[in-house]
């Protein structure tokens, strides 16, 4: 059934004010759906979102358009980015606050974006999982504020931010990632203008221009449930991008690339490129290949970096004589979360 649009709004805020006074425990409805099941992480740090499973829907047959024909984003709205093979797509914030996944395929990679609007990370996920396709949706649990997905063809469910199975057969399994590039509308334009765009015919009636969680991505004292531990070394909302190593991790914030520049990084035995400008809303990672010596390219979009023979590096990674610079498993998200997923992260 589809509500009108103001009051689903009404009923999906009141469904997280009632949240914010209950987070404090998990309720008889969490505390059922977790005890038939082995977690590997903490019983009674899991909390019940509000909306129950798939409450939140994911959208399973996303429509696109054209960046010509695309009228409800702002010049700043944040969106959620993939390139494969040249082909670009583009999945705006103002939807993804919505719905948290969209399960969705391009250049014949099939995977699901997932979107954590409490912890403002986003991921790109395989859909093949041992040679199986299948597709992900919202559990309405949440562990340290962050989204559990689970998949609907063994029910596991998955941490987004540790990117693991932490209930069901795929227990403790890492999930298959596929870089995305998250920038403001106008910047992903500028980069991809030939880009498909996700629009709002999602087969739901939603208010996708008013935003479901009132000042939280901008207030700092505001954590809707509790996270732990906390790590006050930045504000918590603070933007971050997060390289997750199996050697280490470390977390770099945009506010750093105010004159946009590469600096070069190393995390245990691998070292790494950073490239990121804030005035164009974007941060990247990639394994530092030392056939190349990188500068900042401004100015040429979806360039980023030249080196000393003229060679050019996109944003996707992809070298303009043909190579590809390793990705890192790396997302970017509010810094409190960073903190509480991995305590001992680096700044």
């Amino acid at each position: 059934m589809n509500l009108p649009k103001n009051l689903f709004s009404t009923i999906f805020i009141l469904f997280v004010i009632a949240s914010m006074y209950s987070c404090g425990k998990n309720d008889a409805t969490t505390n059922d759906i977790i005890s038939d099941r082995e977690w590997s992480i903490p019983t009674n740090e899991i909390f019940d979102g509000g909306p129950g499973k798939d409450g939140i829907p994911s959208v399973d047959k996303p429509e696109f358009t054209n960046i010509s024909q695309t009228d409800y984003l702002d010049e700043d709205d944040l969106v959620v980015g993939i390139v494969i093979n040249g082909e670009a797509k583009a999945y705006p914030h103002v939807i993804l606050d919505w719905h948290e996944i969209v399960n969705d395929e391009l250049a014949g990679s099939k995977f699901a974006v997932t979107y954590c609007p409490l912890t403002g990370t986003a991921t790109a996920w395989n859909r093949v999982i041992d040679n199986t396709e299948t597709t992900f949706g919202v559990s309405g649990l949440l562990y340290n504020s962050n989204l559990i997905p689970y998949d609907r063809e063994t029910d596991s469910y998955w941490s987004q931010i540790a990117l693991k199975g932490i209930s069901g057969d795929l227990i403790n399994d890492q999930i298959s990632t596929i870089p995305v590039i998250e920038t403001s509308w106008n910047t992903w334009k500028k980069m991809y203008p030939q880009s498909q765009i996700m629009t709002t015919n999602t087969g739901f009636s939603r208010d996708y221009g008013d935003y479901p969680y009132g000042d939280y991505r901008t207030n700092n004292s505001r954590l809707i449930f509790p996270v732990s531990p906390t790590d006050n070394r930045l504000p918590s909302k603070e933007r971050v991008l997060g390289i997750l190593s199996e050697e280490g991790q470390k977390a770099y914030s945009i506010n750093d690339f105010e004159e946009a520049k590469i600096i070069t990084d190393s995390i245990g035995s691998k070292e790494y490129l950073i490239i990121g400008s804030k005035s164009d809303n974007y941060i990247v990672a990639f394994e530092n290949n030392e056939i190349f010596e990188w500068e900042f390219y401004p100015d040429n979009l979806p360039l980023i970096a030249i080196d000393q023979v003229g060679r050019t590096l996109s944003i996707d990674g992809i070298v303009s004589t043909g190579e590809a610079l390793e990705k890192t498993e790396s997302l970017i998200g509010y810094w409190f979360s960073f903190g509480a997923f991995y305590p001992d992260i680096e700044l």
